[in-house]
């Protein structure tokens, strides 16, 4: 009687710790793999960098067309610009102009 008492009581001491340490792996597994857990994190900090980059790259693009646009104001138009836009719409070329045409070699 006295043995079985004791390896009853391993048997449940040993099966105890298995079970808490199954429990606290299921946890740290899903807190470095989870939904929300360390990799995710990770992964949610590099999407942020890369997209402030990007919105950084886009309102330094938005702020030159604006400038491009202030330029095109009626009230104080840049004669240049409306040159250069009036004759990229028209295909017009001055006669003073010179053209470099891309593939071809010049003699």
């Amino acid at each position: 009687m006295q043995t079985r008492s004791r390896i009853r009581a391993f048997f449940f001491a040993l099966l105890l710790y298995v079970v808490a340490g199954g429990v606290i792996g299921y946890f740290a597994y899903h807190a470095y793999n989870g939904d929300h857990g360390l990799m995710a994190k990770r992964n949610y900090e590099q999407d942020v960098v890369r997209l402030e980059t990007e919105l950084a790259a886009l309102k330094s693009q938005r702020q030159a067309l604006e400038h491009k646009v202030s330029l095109l104001d009626p009230r104080s138009i840049d004669p240049d610009l409306l040159d250069e836009e009036g004759r990229k719409q028209l295909d017009f070329i001055n006669a003073k102009d010179l053209v470099l045409i891309k593939g071809e070699k010049m003699n």
